[in-house]
């Protein structure tokens, strides 16, 4: 019993020795955060409502999007999968430190004795306490942990590009329909020009020449119909898809206005981007895995040092000879010391360190990206509005002169065939305010996904109250 009192602390003295050594094996951890410009240049003017971060896609007044946005979110396979990852992914974090705790594992077996003189029943308990030494407990924790910030930055990541292609879609199917309902204003005035030109041509004041371009006009009028009503088409299907259900809904098939982006205005600065982006947090929750990837490489090369303890007893089923019941207990440290490999442990840990930094290095390259495509996005949307302001200034000039038109015909001082041109001109112009809206309205949908803009993900402790509601 001395000489295993002796053993112990001799063992006590080489664990607490390199312990002290346990810095060796350090990771510095958060990496730094890259820097981000103060502000953003291409601002829209300042309005008395901005757009929440959570529910950006309001700002479009449009009460059927924002019921459509919510049916997805509930009923999204994507999001949904990415809910169940990030469930598994909670449960495993919650039990990370597991395998440093100590272990009771219960075992029985049949022995013989090599001369088949005697048969035993051996039953016991075997204990084991694995002490997370060398920066090994705080690596696995980190890996958790990394995971399980990936697989929140992956439910806003799906939830993000969901919302996106939900209002991209909507704004799509929309300014299909009413490019369809314009397009046949103009097909319904080519063909009165058609007819009008014909009767002209009975009455020699217009040649065939005249008449075959009027029909060809036409025969353009009608064809230019076949794209939007298959860009309203494919919408609502793709809609019907992002809201997991087999076919369209009904409702949609009724044409409406496109929405119309009001005043805004953009609060915040490059540090809610870091917040709110899914890529960036994602790329920082790889540098975190990493982190801990490194730290367990590390601590391998480290001898892995626990404590161990058994209980066993024994007792015959069968013998030639007197045999009684007994019991042995046995305690100790468990050190695993690395030898012969400790060059490919030490050669793994330095592969480690170069994909840390690499991963810092991927980190830095988002936030880099992530400002880059929100500046261009502002850029996008300003020069827009521009666009979209000319094109209803168009709209309102070409409504001025169809009214002329209407009032010369009043007073006899024009025809119906000079009606004719004034409504296609107007119905064009009222084509190019749609297309220049929704382009608008598009460019607004890609700056908040850049921005990461969509509900936030529920927390562990809402999660548990929810679970505890059901």
């Amino acid at each position: 019993m001395r000489r295993l009192v002796n053993i112990s602390l001799a063992l006590g003295l080489l664990a607490t020795s390199l312990v002290g050594c346990a810095n060796l094996g350090s990771v510095t951890y958060p990496p730094p955060v890259p820097a981000v410009p103060s502000h953003w240049s291409s601002l829209p003017a300042p309005a008395p409502m901005a757009p929440d971060m959570q529910g950006w896609w309001k700002a479009l007044g449009d009460p059927a999007l924002d019921a459509v946005v919510e049916r997805a979110l509930a009923n999204n396979l994507d999001v949904a999968q990415a809910v169940e990852r990030l469930q598994a992914a909670r449960g495993l974090d919650h039990h990370s430190g597991d395998r440093f705790l100590p272990s009771l594992r219960a075992k029985t077996e049949d022995a013989f004795d090599p001369d088949a003189s005697a048969s035993f029943f051996v039953a016991g308990f075997d204990a084991m306490w694995e002490l997370g030494f060398f920066g090994r407990a705080t690596g696995a924790s980190r890996v958790a942990r990394g995971e399980l910030a990936s697989s929140e930055a992956n439910v806003r990541a799906a939830r993000v590009t969901v919302i996106a292609e939900v209002v991209r879609q909507w704004i799509e199917m929309r300014a299909a329909q009413q490019r369809l309902a314009l397009l046949q204003e103009v097909r319904d005035a080519s063909a009165r020009r058609a007819a009008l030109t014909q009767v002209r041509a009975d009455q020699r004041l217009a040649s065939p020449v005249d008449v075959a371009r009027a029909q060809g006009d036409l025969a353009r009028a009608s064809a230019a119909l076949i794209e939007p009503r298959q860009a309203a088409d494919t919408a609502s299907r793709q809609l019907a898809v992002l809201l997991g259900l087999n076919t369209p809904d009904p409702a949609w098939s009724v044409a409406a206005d496109v929405p119309e982006l009001g005043a805004w205005k953009l609060d915040g600065a490059p540090a809610e981007l870091l917040r709110t982006r899914p890529e960036i947090a994602r790329a920082e929750a790889d540098v975190l895995r990493m982190a801990g990837e490194l730290g367990l490489a590390r601590a391998d090369m480290y001898p892995s040092i626990g404590l161990g303890a058994s209980m066993i007893w024994s007792t015959e089923i069968l013998s030639y000879r007197r045999t009684h019941t007994r019991g042995i207990v046995g305690a100790g440290p468990v050190i695993d010391i690395p030898l012969f490999d400790w060059g490919m442990r030490a050669a793994t840990a330095h592969a480690k360190g170069h994909e840390f930094q690499a991963a810092v290095l991927a980190y830095r390259q988002s936030v880099l990206v992530g400002v880059a495509e929100v500046q261009t996005a502002l850029n996008n949307l300003d020069a827009l509005r521009e666009r979209e302001g000319s094109s209803r200034d168009l709209v309102t000039a070409t409504a001025q002169a169809d009214r002329a038109v209407v009032t010369r015909i009043d007073l006899k001082l024009a025809s119906e065939w000079d009606r004719t041109e004034s409504r296609t001109a107007l119905a064009q112009a009222n084509a190019e305010l749609v297309d220049a809206r929704a382009t608008r309205d598009l460019a607004y949908v890609a700056l908040f996904k850049a921005l990461g803009g969509a509900p936030v993900v529920a927390s562990d402790h809402e999660d548990q109250e929810n679970e505890a509601r059901r």
